[in-house]
């Protein structure tokens, strides 16, 4: 979506303020709940470890009273009298234990003394089946599950073994009742809705605060979530977790080991109430962060005002600038950067205009001189130098043979194809030797060499150009006979002095040559065969003795007086002619 300046600079600045500081208060807002979340974890599990070490201490004296009801000279001798003994006295201890019952090694129930029902003595009952006297021949203590009975506090079986010879001699079984248990668990406290209870290792409620609860701690489905409850607490490692307790109500939760019974003490707390200092610093935090925002804005609406006007000044100039009207100029006086930028902006326009100016030379020097040469030129700053002139140049013909006949019946595209391949190789070659191509139609080309610009040795500079392009032409030729196109290459090379200069008229002028130099070199290229580099007696001369060319003869041209020596640039290995005859003497002055 486009959006105007003074929209998106407001928007810049109200987020350049305002994100600041809403990223302080959510990193507050995060190190306040990691702290706080620090601190209830170590508040709770310091009431569940609590209670857990009672617990401990409470099982640990049963078994201690239940170790006493064991006579020091040996279980299996003693009398059921001194057992009876024994286990009232134990009783009498610990109120907690509700009945004890005492089972020799063979399974049989010696003695039975219980607070709420009938005492049995040698009853001689078969208990060898009693999940209690099985379970403790495994376990030195032995703990059972939950008993409910209506009407009742819930209680447990715990089971020890005395040993005569390492042979079980009798069992004592006690149950317990749970009323203890709870008391410990009704005094733990946290804040208004801090709360413990306990659990066995099959997820039933030993203790809570609501006894009715732990009357419903049968309930299965309700096991199976306090199973899950523990699992997760002991993965956490001492950490408070959040989760949902029994009313569906989102709490907090740690919790501590019973080790000796494999029970476990759970104490929880409601979220709302354990959060709430950081619920409160998060109003805090929302109310000074809304004082911010409001600040921010109207602080971001005065800074926008005032940068959109200058910016709008300058994004209209930078339009104009861009469409060429370098003559513009960005008038803004507010003495600071977008005044300085104004200034810059001034200076590229006029810079630019200074550009384009260059530009448009270079590009009209380029039409007919190569690129460094027309560089060379434009940075002399001096055109004066394409001024009509007489100057000595080597001009340079060269046209394809057979093209005439090729082109009428070769197809457009083929046609297209051949030429641009050829001028692609002979421009590259012309633009490497820094000559200057003066004109070319359809497959010919005039070249001068030593004008504009000077060089050394030019007869030999055009002469090695003119071997570069024979090969590289061939090179072509070769590939278009392939394809079926019969086609030949020659040159021709004369050297002299001509008329230079630029012709034509504002729009449009090209660098050119006139003079008989002109047309000698143009009549050798037409005489020229394929393969051939036709050059006159004045290139010749110039060239070194180590250049091997061949005398042709004297050939008579059209539109010229009298006869011409011609010389053809052959391959290594040819006999050089004489160039000091008489004949080449009375030929050059002529």
């Amino acid at each position: 979506m486009r959006r105007s300046l003074f929209q998106k600079y407001f928007l810049v600045l109200f987020a350049a303020a305002i994100f600041p500081m809403a990223a302080g208060g959510i990193s507050n807002t995060s190190f306040s709940y990691v702290d706080q979340h620090a601190i209830l974890s170590a508040l709770l599990q310091s009431e569940a470890t609590s209670a857990a070490d009672k617990i401990e201490s409470f099982l640990d004296s049963i078994q201690l009273s239940l170790g006493s009801t064991i006579p020091p000279e040996g279980s299996n001798m003693a009398s059921v009298k001194q057992l009876r003994l024994l286990a009232v006295r134990a009783m009498h201890q610990v109120p907690g234990i509700l009945s004890i019952s005492i089972v020799d090694g063979t399974g049989a129930e010696r003695l039975h003394i219980s607070r709420t029902g009938k005492n049995r003595t040698e009853s001689g009952a078969d208990r060898s089946g009693d999940p209690a006297v099985v379970g403790v021949r495994t376990a030195k203590v032995w703990y059972g599950p939950v008993i409910y009975r209506p009407g009742s506090e819930p209680s447990v079986t715990m089971a020890m073994a005395s040993y005569d010879n390492l042979v079980i001699a009798n069992s004592v079984i006690a149950e317990i009742s749970l009323k203890p248990i709870w008391l410990i668990v009704s005094e733990i406290r946290v804040g208004r809705s801090g709360r413990g209870f306990v659990i066995d290792q099959a997820g039933r409620l030993i203790a809570h605060p609501a006894i009715s609860k732990v009357m419903q701690g049968a309930d299965e489905k309700a096991a199976l979530a306090l199973r899950e409850l523990r699992d997760a607490i002991a993965a956490a490692g001492g950490t408070a977790i959040a989760s949902r307790n029994a009313e569906n109500e989102r709490v907090v939760t740690v919790g501590a080991p019973v080790t000796a019974a494999g029970w476990m003490v759970i104490v929880e707390q409601s979220q709302a109430e354990a959060f709430a200092p950081l619920y409160a610093s998060l109003w805090r935090t929302g109310g000074l962060l809304f004082l911010a925002t409001v600040l921010a804005a109207v602080l971001a609406y005065w800074l926008a005002r005032r940068m959109s006007g200058p910016i709008l000044l300058l994004e209209e100039g930078a339009l104009k600038i861009g469409a060429g009207q370098f003559d513009h100029r960005i008038n803004i006086s507010t003495g600071d950067e977008l005044e300085r930028l104004a200034a810059r902006f001034n200076q590229m326009a006029q810079e630019l205009a200074t550009s384009r100016d260059r530009a448009e030379r270079l590009t009209r020097l380029k039409r007919f001189l190569a690129p460094q040469v027309a560089e060379l030129v434009e940075k002399a700053g001096d055109e004066r130098m394409l001024a009509g002139q007489r100057a000595e140049v080597v001009a340079v013909f060269s046209d394809l043979r057979g093209f005439t006949a090729f082109s009428a019946h070769a197809e457009p595209e083929n046609l297209m194809q051949v030429l641009r391949e050829y001028y692609e190789a002979l421009g590259a070659i012309i633009t490497k030797y820094e000559a200057t191509l003066t004109s070319f139609s359809a497959d010919g080309l005039m070249i001068l060499v030593n004008a504009p610009v000077p060089c050394e040795e030019p007869a030999l500079h055009a002469v090695k150009m003119a071997v570069d392009m024979q090969d590289s032409t061939q090179e072509l030729i070769s590939g278009w006979r392939q394809r079926g196109y019969e086609i030949g290459f020659g040159m021709g090379l004369a050297m002299g002095w001509a008329t230079v200069g630029r012709i034509g008229y504002e729009a449009r002028a090209d660098y050119t040559a006139i003079g008989n130099v002109v047309n000698l070199a143009s009549r050798l290229c037409s005489s020229a065969e394929d393969r051939q580099i036709l050059i006159d007696y004045s290139v010749a001369r110039h060239l070194p003795g180590n250049m091997p060319i061949v005398d042709l003869g004297t050939r008579q041209f059209k539109g010229l007086e009298g006869h011409v020596r011609v010389y053809n640039v052959e391959k290594q290995g040819s006999e050089r002619p004489n160039l000091d005859s008489a004949e080449n003497d009375a030929r050059e002055k002529g």
